[in-house]
């Protein structure tokens, strides 16, 4: 179950299947970033595909002597650009394959259009998400409910993503949704009414263990989004954010032109995919190897070139030097840009605030930590707002709450008014009220055993103490141990044996440390295969944009005002 192998191979087929020849790639907004993904535009020269083209686009020539290769998806604006273009093709013949199920209807329109008869074939090829890391995939898909409900066109969207997924992996799942969310059930019933629609597409080779797709909602912890991160991946997203691979660099100070922007993809960066879970400070020490590797190769390489056979070998050397050379430094870039900023913002002391009140129960220790932080001119109010959300998710109903107190330092500490409110915006979404699970304290005796082993030994890294929830839900999945009450099967069929294809689907977006809790968990459990996906993948800065589209924290403002206007009544 390799999501990005997935869409690579359907982007290969296109490409064999229209022969040798000069090609064109036609595609719209969304399946440029599902290409951009997996393939460099410079591995896709290789295969003689020389132009790359959106289908919107309105300035295009006409080259009658390329194919046209078009990968789009079957929206109704899309179907409408293909007619027009078919009308007055641009190019010699077209190979149409679309990311999803395409209507009948929609293919006669197209049919009617193509009077040149230009049209090769039309397919569907079921590359409808962006595949993030082998085990990851997201729909990019940020501000999904409104309310606890979908917006009707998101639920289109997340359905047509999650249904692709299943077919490229060829798998036809049982459902498992979390009882707390409406918006699980939901999507988990439009899923089930696509797999029975196109049941012909949905025939794979059955195995014994049928696979298991679990949906499940981000207001069930709210807490994972809200921390800092340790580890490569996460923390570039945390501190820089990964838009499809790539990375702004443009505000860091001093920066040069080459260095903007840059990417940063596991497929074709050695370096970055042998080091994109470890830990910070190792990465430190990787970089340090990584240059003095580099400045071991590079006298030789400027050595004189005295003689053809010294010529012929600094010609084949060159593009794996100057590629090691971009390595290099754009990895030194980043990480002495994360660097700065942890020094800057005071983020080593503000972490460990944060996992104390993620994973400790020490309710005044936990508060005077956050007090004394609000009064460190270091700590940024992005970062003074985010403790505070961490103490008001934890302690909302302990006996001795100062949330109040802690809203009155903020605004002295001249944190804007439009952070001070999401405090209460992040309670509604993802507070005790919400939750179908207990995020803070153990359930079970094991549990609490595991909790009081762990305090006695004291932990390995303060920074990474935090677990997400998810940890624990797919542990209990993958030991058959899952409750059927809080986790209800769709229909009435039910997995006997401890399920070994496992597909998580979180609404309202997964996290990068939820992918590594997957990843590990890949690797230390033999025979599961779990992939994570999300309507998005978060950092705080984009949970914050997810809970304020939910509109939830307008709510919660005019019931406190309904509140308050009753009591003044009495």
């Amino acid at each position: 179950m390799n999501v990005v192998f997935a869409v690579k191979q359907y982007i290969s087929k296109m490409i064999e299947d229209s022969g040798p020849g000069m090609k064109v790639l036609l595609m719209d907004k969304e399946t440029t970033g599902i290409v951009s993904m997996v393939y460099t535009q410079s591995e896709i020269l290789q295969k003689e595909v020389y132009l790359f083209e959106r289908i919107d686009s309105q300035n295009r020539e006409i080259m009658k002597h390329l194919k046209a290769i078009c990968f789009l998806r079957p929206t109704k604006e899309n179907v409408e650009y293909l007619i027009q273009e078919l009308r007055r093709p641009k190019y010699s013949i077209y190979f149409i394959y679309f990311s999803n199920v395409i209507s009948k209807s929609d293919v006669k329109s197209l049919a009617e259009a193509d009077e040149q008869e230009v049209v090769a074939e039309v397919q569907e090829f079921y590359g409808d998400y962006i595949a993030v890391n082998p085990h990851l995939f997201s729909l990019n898909i940020l501000g999904c409910c409104q309310g606890r409900n979908w917006d009707p066109a998101q639920l289109s969207r997340a359905t047509q993503g999650l249904t692709a997924l299943l077919l490229s992996l060829k798998k036809c799942p049982m459902i498992r949704y979390q009882l707390s969310s409406e918006a699980a059930k939901r999507l988990g019933e439009c899923v089930k009414q696509v797999i029975s629609k196109e049941y012909e597409l949905f025939e794979f080779r059955r195995t014994e263990v049928p696979p298991l797709l679990l949906i499940l909602d981000r207001c069930d912890d709210a807490i994972t989004p809200l921390l800092n991160q340790w580890t490569y991946q996460a923390m570039v997203h945390e501190l820089l954010g990964i838009n499809n691979n790539r990375i702004d660099l443009s505000r860091v100070p001093g920066i040069s032109k080459d260095l903007r922007e840059v990417v940063l993809s596991a497929e074709n960066d050695e370096f970055y995919a042998n080091n994109m879970y470890l830990n910070f400070a190792e990465i430190g020490s990787n970089i340090k190897n990584l240059m003095e590797d580099f400045q071991k190769k590079r006298p030789k390489e400027q050595q004189k070139l005295e003689s053809i056979a010294d010529m012929k070998a600094f010609v084949e050397n060159y593009p794996q030097f100057k590629k090691m050379s971009g390595t290099v430094s754009k990895h030194v870039t980043v990480v002495g840009e994360l660097s700065r900023l942890v020094s800057e913002r005071n983020l080593l002391e503000v972490s460990e605030v944060e996992q104390e009140l993620a994973c400790q129960n020490d309710h005044s220790s936990a508060l005077q930590n956050v007090k004394r932080l609000l009064q460190n001119p270091k700590v940024t109010e992005f970062d003074a707002v985010r403790l505070v959300m961490l103490y008001a998710l934890h302690y909302e109903r302990h006996s001795s709450n100062s949330l109040p107190g802690l809203i009155v330092d903020l605004r002295s500490k001249g944190v804007a008014e439009k952070y001070r409110k999401l405090v209460s915006a992040v309670v509604e979404y993802g507070g005790k009220r919400v939750r179908g699970s207990d995020l803070f304290s153990p359930k079970d005796a094991v549990a609490i055993t595991k909790q009081f082993l762990k305090g006695l030994k004291g932990v390995e890294n303060v920074y990474t103490q935090h677990q997400p929830f998810l940890h624990e839900t797919l542990d209990h999945l993958i030991k058959g141990r899952l409750k059927e009450n809080l986790y209800p099967y769709l229909g009435p069929s039910t997995l006997r044996d401890r399920p070994q294809d496992i597909i998580v689907f979180v609404i309202g977006g997964a996290t990068y440390e939820e992918a590594l809790t997957v990843y590990n968990l890949n690797r230390t459990t033999p025979g599961v295969r779990i992939v994570l996906g999300g309507t998005t993948i978060h950092n705080t800065k984009s949970f914050l944009e997810e809970v304020l589209a939910s509109g939830l924290h307008s709510r919660s403002r005019e019931s406190s005002q309904a509140t308050s206007r009753s009591a003044n009544r009495r």
